[in-house]
């Protein structure tokens, strides 16, 4: 038990202290602040597995890494007066430092963290990478286990973007008033591809998917309790998050393998999950400054709604028109020619897909398979076969198998 109690508080508050401790030692020292955190929760495995857990193991976990923090700075004379000359603004060399866990210092250095993190100068690899780590309390073990690589590659990475940090001086601090849109949409977009790393994730480790969802929701839900990041497009961001993660449970079956969404058992849809999305959008809406992620999160509302409709298939056409006119994308496009097909049939769809000409992606060739099927059945077979030479992962094909034997 006291084992699982550990690796619960690592969960929550590793990355709180080391954000506050990265804000107070400086960003080039976070080795120094993972180090000290890390130790804490070592002893804390240790004490507990002897003696049993404290009566309030949160605390405990405070109050050893202020102590942690003194010590350290005791031993280290020469980078106490380093930290000591940067941030106090004093002419008294005793002054003493002290581990700010305030739950407000907890919450700035965090939100700090972020924008540090998601500076321009830090590629978005690295940012995800970065992200998992700090802000999240990941281990190396599961970021490889998401970007399907070693630990030695994510060990690499991680080492480069903080020596980027490092040298680029980035500090710990919010944006001046005039930047933080701009600021904040790099985290925003951060947050959304985290999230994509779960949601979208073709590997069956269907916990650390969860766990990868649950926290850029809650990293998200930081930005909107704060009043200098409460802008609208982090409520609809908040909001398509809600949305998609409110069919989680409905969307791979025993084996891990996908349910396509006319399949999904609706019953097991998370319905507090979609109010509370619904909450966040009619937020995001009202504010009148309108994102892509206000339009991205109407169109995962109206896929709460799974009985097809003309009203639903409509409304989702209309909300694509505009998401393509503020970012244009292929994808985005390839998403709204199914639309296309609910509203104006399957020869119309068919004829803008094409235009596209995504030869190159298995998703435009198992669209266009589904299109031509009853159509031009032989068609339907050539693109399917495409989609399944062009699958990296064994649920995407599986389905385009699926497909094919329906045909044949």
């Amino acid at each position: 038990m006291e084992q699982e109690v550990v690796s619960a508080l690592f969960k929550t508050e590793y990355r709180k202290i080391v954000s506050v401790l990265c804000k107070l030692f400086g960003l080039e020292h976070i080795q120094i602040a993972e180090d000290i955190v890390s130790d804490v929760f070592l002893l804390a495995c240790e004490t507990w597995g002897l003696k049993g857990l404290p009566e309030n193991p949160t605390a405990w976990i405070y109050l050893v890494s202020k102590n942690r923090t003194k010590d350290y700075l005791k031993r280290n004379n020469l980078f106490r007066q380093k930290i000591q000359a940067e941030i106090v603004n004093s002419s008294s060399a005793d002054v003493e430092l002290e581990l700010d866990l305030s739950h407000k210092n907890i919450e700035d250095s965090q939100l700090q963290m972020m924008f540090a993190i998601c500076h321009p100068s830090i590629p978005s690899e690295a940012q995800i990478a970065l992200s998992l780590r700090l802000l999240c309390g990941f281990g190396i073990d599961e970021i490889a286990n998401a970007f399907q690589t070693n630990k030695e590659t994510i060990n690499k990475r991680l080492f480069r973007a903080k020596e980027k940090l490092r040298k680029d001086h980035i500090k710990l601090e919010f944006p001046a008033p005039s930047e933080i849109t701009g600021r904040l949409e790099a985290v925003a977009t951060t947050l959304y591809l985290l999230f994509n790393e779960g949601y979208f994730s073709t590997q069956k480790d269907i916990k650390l998917q969860e766990k990868f969802c649950l926290e850029a929701m809650q990293l998200t839900y930081l930005l909107a309790s704060n009043k200098a990041t409460n802008l609208p497009f982090i409520q609809a961001l908040l909001s398509l998050m809600c949305f998609h993660s409110s069919r989680f449970d409905a969307r791979l079956d025993e084996d891990g393998d996908y349910i396509l969404y006319e399949k999904q058992n609706e019953g097991l849809w998370n319905q507090e999950l979609i109010e509370r999305g619904k909450s966040y959008l009619y937020r995001a809406f009202e504010a009148g400054q309108i994102s892509k992620y206000h339009y991205q999160a109407a169109i995962a509302y109206w896929h709460t709604h799974q009985a097809d409709s003309a009203e639903k298939w409509e409304n989702i056409l209309q909300l694509y028109n505009h998401l393509l006119q503020i970012e244009y994308s292929p994808i985005t496009a390839l998403n709204r020619t199914f639309a296309s097909y609910k509203v104006q049939g399957k020869a119309i769809a068919i004829a803008e897909a094409e235009k596209l000409k995504l030869d190159n992606n298995h998703l435009y060739h198992s669209l266009l398979g589904e299109l031509y099927t009853g159509i031009d059945d032989r068609k339907a077979i050539v693109h399917f076969e495409q989609a399944l030479e062009l699958a990296k992962s064994k649920a995407d094909k599986k389905i385009i198998v699926d497909k094919l034997s329906v045909l044949r």
